[in-house]
């Protein structure tokens, strides 16, 4: 059987899907915040998944092996913009892009425990709120900031500088009923792959203009990922599991 994998089209991302069309893998384009429904009705097998889906889905899939998409510090690509300092963000709607996955949980998380702030309501982009998130390619093209927008929050900072651990924002996860042929075929592939990806994103010689990025952009940026979970990473994820659940989080 073919494996059908969410393919994720983000610069950070881009490592893990290097060698799978070779290797027979089919790709289905999905955005962050869908690839825990593709995985739960059976449209995709595998894919990155955002962390707090990965909670709720731990009757239907599992990890494959330890592969994440993590950051060190500064994420570089989840900013929180606002107009006015985020300790004045308390009952203000923020708007947030349909694609987040992660970002929208820690953004909620970082909100009511670090900074005892709730805000009205989080509302679509369309809106022109006073505050707003953007994640992945989109949170690149932005992250001189805005003029509008005074105030610029790292997520993946923010939560480095309150906790100390790195930001687990997606797990691989695969379907419990891939075959296990399959699943060892998908873990190889990530292994072999994310090894010459990352190290072709370190050695790009062209700027990406669509990201506004020269070469030493990208390099400077996947130096702060990490796609592998450590003790670092785990201790993280279980924190943040917890401070979730106090949010009002559900599984």
């Amino acid at each position: 059987m073919t494996i059908r994998v969410g393919h994720v089209s983000y610069l950070n991302h881009e490592p893990f899907y290097i060698d799978m069309e070779r290797r027979g893998i089919q790709l289905h384009d999905v955005v962050p915040s869908a690839i825990a429904a593709s995985v739960e009705i059976g449209e995709i097998d595998a894919g990155p998944m955002p962390i707090t889906d990965t909670f709720r889905l731990e009757g239907i899939s599992q990890p494959v092996a330890g592969f994440c998409l993590a950051v060190t510090n500064r994420s570089g690509s989840s900013f929180l913009f606002s107009k006015e300092p985020i300790s004045q963000l308390n009952g203000v709607p923020i708007g947030v892009a349909a694609e987040a996955g992660a970002s929208r949980d820690l953004l909620r998380v970082i909100l009511a425990l670090k900074y005892d702030l709730q805000p009205e309501a989080l509302v679509s982009l369309e809106d022109s709120p006073p505050a707003f998130l953007l994640t992945g390619n989109q949170a690149l093209r932005r992250r001189r900031g805005l003029r509008e927008y005074p105030n610029k929050y790292d997520l993946g900072e923010e939560w480095h500088t309150w906790t100390g651990l790195p930001f687990v924002f997606a797990r691989w996860m695969r379907r419990n009923d891939l075959s296990g042929e399959d699943a060892a075929l998908l873990e190889d592939t990530l292994y072999v792959g994310l090894e010459d990806g990352v190290d072709g994103l370190y050695h790009l010689s062209e700027p990406r203009e669509n990201l506004l990025m020269l070469a030493k952009d990208i390099m400077e940026y996947i130096q702060g990922v990490r796609y592998f979970i450590g003790f670092s990473e785990q201790k993280a994820i279980d924190l943040f599991r917890k401070y979730w659940e106090q949010a009002g989080g559900a599984v």
